[in-house]
């Protein structure tokens, strides 16, 4: 049986042990990483160390090439998908360029490791009838939660934020008059994202009928609230989209699925891929450009099916 990071952790030589501790406060704290990469990229880490002390090494100084290589082919030899090896690589990466900056390692090793590319899959969308059934799903109740689901379903597909920048939005940030959401992104990175008329009229009626029915002490400014009043948790938000669209008969979805569903049909009504990209917040044009392909694949398949030639 595998043990556990916080095992392998407490097994590491003293200098080790302080490295992946020191190498975790950066992360947090100088990078603005979040919670889940910190943990993940840690333990990555942790297996790396763990595997550079049964070959042998006691310090962050003895990881060399070698080693790297050895524990990402140990990782592939135990059924690691490419997706896994490549995240871990990367965050070996990261690790060793850290350890040089700081003098723990001589060289930059893990700027040497090369691996291949993680296969990116092409991200599951709806049409944009299903798009449009799936957010009116909730209805037209005046119901507290199903205001809320409808709000939350509307601007999660007008917008395409990210189900973490949907449930941290406060009242202030939205502006009904430019209709326009001020989301914090990745890296505490801030934008601005346009909405339609139906999102602020489902945001409206939410604020208006029913956010006070919900809102508690607890509550502050949070823009979407949970049953009991606090701040509206992302867990809830994929369970209900999930939910309604189940319930609907549409193709299994979830708030990252709408996020996909959102830049495709933007791109497939003509939209700017920069323009794209800058809405959703990507760092890279090349993470937008998966669209695209999405798009392409939807045309190939209509050729296919509807031409007599295909």
């Amino acid at each position: 049986m595998a043990r556990s990071t916080q095992a392998l952790h407490e097994s590491l030589p003293p200098a080790m042990r302080e490295a992946v501790d020191e190498f975790a406060r950066h992360l947090a704290q100088v990078e603005n990483r979040s919670a889940h990469t910190v943990r993940a990229y840690v333990g990555d880490v942790v297996s790396l160390l763990d595997h550079a002390v049964r070959m042998g090494g006691a310090t962050p100084g003895d990881l060399d090439l070698a080693v790297l290589r050895s524990w990402l082919a140990r990782l592939r030899t135990l059924g690691g998908a490419r997706a896994s090896l490549a995240r871990r690589a990367a965050a070996a990466r990261t690790f060793s360029a850290w350890a040089h900056r700081g003098g723990l390692l001589d060289s930059d090793v893990g700027a040497q490791l090369a691996t291949p590319k993680a296969n990116r899959d092409l991200p599951a969308v709806l049409r944009a009838d299903q798009a449009t059934e799936l957010v009116l799903a909730p209805g037209d109740e005046a119901a507290p939660t199903l205001l809320r689901d409808r709000a939350v379903l509307e601007l999660l597909y007008a917008t395409g934020i990210r189900v973490s920048e949907l449930c941290g939005l406060d009242r202030a940030d939205v502006d009904a008059g430019r209709r326009v959401v001020r989301v914090l992104g990745k890296g505490n990175k801030e934008r601005s994202v346009p909405y339609g008329q139906p999102a602020q009229e489902a945001v409206d009626d939410w604020l208006r009928l029913g956010r006070s029915a919900l809102s508690t002490p607890a509550s502050a400014d949070a823009l979407f609230l949970g049953a009991r009043g606090g701040r509206l948790q992302a867990t809830v938000v994929r369970r209900l989209v999930s939910g309604y669209a189940r319930a609907s008969g549409l193709p299994h979805t979830t708030p990252h699925g709408l996020r996909h569903s959102a830049a495709t049909h933007l791109l497939e009504g003509g939209a700017d891929l920069r323009a794209v990209q800058e809405l959703l917040g990507h760092a890279s044009l090349a993470t937008t450009q998966i669209y695209t392909h999405v798009s392409m694949e939807r045309l190939r398949a209509a050729y296919r099916q509807a031409h007599p030639r295909a």
